[in-house]
């Protein structure tokens, strides 16, 4: 397969910004990674979205853009292209070096068991604007099919690891709003799933709370006791009893629950929750894993990664101290996929979404 310049662009369900990120790929086995960029959002942007999530919690159909929704959506695509277009200046890059444009959009609303996924972001406007071929809608056609649509994106922490030569078996955990692992086995045997919430429900209640979008460092979380009866209650969700595969929505779980609780407490109990979550995850890997790499924006919260150290009791290292991305890999991972759906290869897989078979995924605009 030919070595394509792809961009990937991901706003994860933390709201924070656009991650950009440059990978040259074959949509297999060859990968190198390339310059990365970010455009936040601003505070008024930031509420738009929040508030276009509270105006998903009702859709029945996908397509329906009631209340917020559409500005929300008209956000997104503009706030992409911008970064796209600010990310090829800053770099240098002509657009027509440029094959494709891995858009994964902004999720609202994630129900497999409804058969309904809904990622805001207009893939046609947006290959239109940057006159570049954009791939989008990425879960839509593995639930359509029986698949849980997500996690997506497994296949590229597997090309990851074989391109840098890691020991196996390994996790790959990605702490976003919602949090996923990727179990890479001997002979590249993939079993990947939503472990549960990331960082959206701490983040929400900093923000609540203290009027800051996050918890820097984990500080709060280090400086408060955990609720352990609420968190033996919220361990006995039915997420953490099903047997993979299976992907979680933003909002099953609210920060709200810990209401009574004071600020540190609170956080304390959350960050609590992502780390004991992740170790349930253990009782559905085929093999235990001596080693965790770590992506996603809970990567820079020490008091989470203390936690894991302690519940997962293996080596855990950052994506960034293995020359991987903590904050990017997500984005980078899109980047992959476009190309691999641009060569009809698939992108996810019965160990990893429950779909019955392999499938290629993600739909094609072209300018």
């Amino acid at each position: 397969m030919p070595l394509m310049r792809a961009i990937g662009l991901m706003s994860g369900t933390s709201l924070d910004g656009v991650d950009v990120a440059l990978v040259e790929t074959d949509g297999e086995r060859a990968v190198t990674l390339g310059p990365t960029a970010y455009r936040a959002y601003s505070g008024e942007e930031r509420q738009l979205l929040r508030g276009a999530l509270a105006d998903a919690a009702s859709l029945s159909a996908r397509n329906h853009r009631p209340g917020r929704l559409g500005e929300a959506e008209e956000l997104v695509t503009r706030a992409h292209a911008e970064a796209v277009e600010g990310f090829l200046r800053d770099e240098s890059i002509a657009r027509d070096r440029i094959a494709v444009v891995g858009f994964h959009g902004q999720t609202v609303l994630h129900r497999p068991e409804l058969e309904l996924t809904v990622q805001l972001g207009d893939g046609h406007a947006l290959a239109k604007r940057l006159q570049i071929p954009v791939v989008f809608d990425f879960r839509a056609a593995d639930i359509a099919e029986g698949g849980q649509g997500a996690p997506l994106v497994p296949a590229f922490h597997r090309a990851l690891a074989r391109a840098f030569e890691l020991k196996l078996p390994l996790a790959v955990l990605n702490l976003g709003g919602v949090a996923n692992v990727t179990f890479i086995g001997p002979g590249d045997k993939l079993v990947a799933f939503d472990t549960g919430p990331g960082n959206a429900l701490l983040d929400d209640w900093m923000q609540e709370r203290t009027g800051r979008p996050f918890d820097e460092d984990g500080r709060a979380a280090a400086a408060g006791k955990p609720d352990e009866s609420l968190l033996a209650w919220l361990l006995v969700h039915p997420h953490f009893q099903a047997q993979p595969p299976k992907s979680l929505d933003r909002n099953w779980f609210s920060h709200r629950m810990c209401g009574h609780l004071s600020t540190e407490d609170g956080a304390a109990t959350l960050t609590a929750f992502t780390a004991r979550a992740v170790a349930r995850a253990l009782e559905f890997a085929p093999e235990r894993p001596q080693r965790w790499i770590v992506a996603g924006g809970g990567a820079k919260n020490g008091e989470l990664m203390r936690l894991l150290g302690q519940q997962l009791q293996a080596e855990i290292a950052t994506a960034d101290s293995i020359g991987w991305s903590s904050a990017f890999l997500e984005a980078q991972a899109f980047a992959y996929l476009a190309v691999r759906s641009l060569q009809g290869l698939p992108i996810t897989f019965p160990t990893t979404t429950g779909v019955p078979e392999a499938m290629t995924g993600g739909v094609i605009a072209r300018p």
